[in-house]
């Protein structure tokens, strides 16, 4: 029987931005279906160019897969339909003059019937607690609300994999232990990147550390937890 393919898979993958920057040094990262993990490191790390790695936002040297199909046309449009990425600010991520519209412009941009596209906001809106909001302007919502709609957004494409960036930045303790519950229930493969490491203690078993565009440590989150040098070193600071 053929093993399963990884959810994620990177192998040798470096980026520079155009200014010269070096965000991304010869990085390998293999990631099992079901796993979670988090990416943590100080700023400018490379925890989010890595993540834009994922459905071809950016296209770096070296090979990136996900669930076996290789980032690069032409499968572009699946990917991005299996990859769900949330971005840091749900205002960049929410731009319809509805809660509803935002939800479905995922399933209507993969050409799915009408009636699919509505059976599939509702769902989505509903695992999220968003249903009473579906007629409501996404820019009067409070931020945690947003959050909970931007991930409305990629549940309603069915993702394999949800790509969170700093899932709990800006929301208010409430707010936060409301997505902290949500993100408990999704059955997904999940990887975020994140500064919030008692986040990290919650719901991630595996920690990778970056810094400076490398993997510096990689294993689980328990044991990298007690390193408290190591965690110093680059940036971060035990809960």
């Amino acid at each position: 029987m053929k093993d399963e393919a990884p959810a994620v898979e990177i192998s040798h993958l470096s980026f520079q931005y155009p200014d010269g920057h070096v965000a991304l040094r010869d990085v390998s990262l293999r990631i099992a279906v079901g796993e979670r993990v988090a990416l943590v490191g100080p700023n400018g790390a490379g925890k989010s160019t890595l993540m834009l790695h994922l459905n071809g936002l950016l296209t770096g040297v070296g090979t990136v897969r996900v669930q076996g199909l290789e980032v690069r046309e032409p499968h572009l449009k699946r990917l991005r339909a299996l990859v769900g990425l949330v971005f840091q600010d749900p205002d960049d991520q929410l731009f319809s003059p509805r809660v509803l519209d935002d939800v479905a412009f995922g399933p209507l941009y993969m050409g799915l019937p009408a009636h699919e596209v509505r059976q599939r906001v509702a769902e989505a809106l509903a695992r999220v607690g968003m249903s009473d909001y579906a007629e409501r302007p996404s820019h009067h919502l409070s931020a945690g609300e947003k959050k909970r709609v931007a991930i409305a957004t990629v549940l309603a494409m069915d993702p394999a994999l949800l790509a969170l960036d700093e899932p709990t930045a800006g929301l208010d303790p409430r707010a936060r232990r409301q997505l902290i519950r949500l993100l408990q229930t999704m059955p997904q493969t999940m990887i975020a990147s994140t500064h919030d490491l008692r986040l990290v203690q919650e719901l991630f078993p595996r920690m990778v550390i970056l810094d400076r565009g490398q993997i510096v440590a990689d294993g689980p989150t328990a044991a990298l937890m007690t390193d408290e040098e190591l965690l110093l070193a680059h940036g971060l600071e035990k809960p």
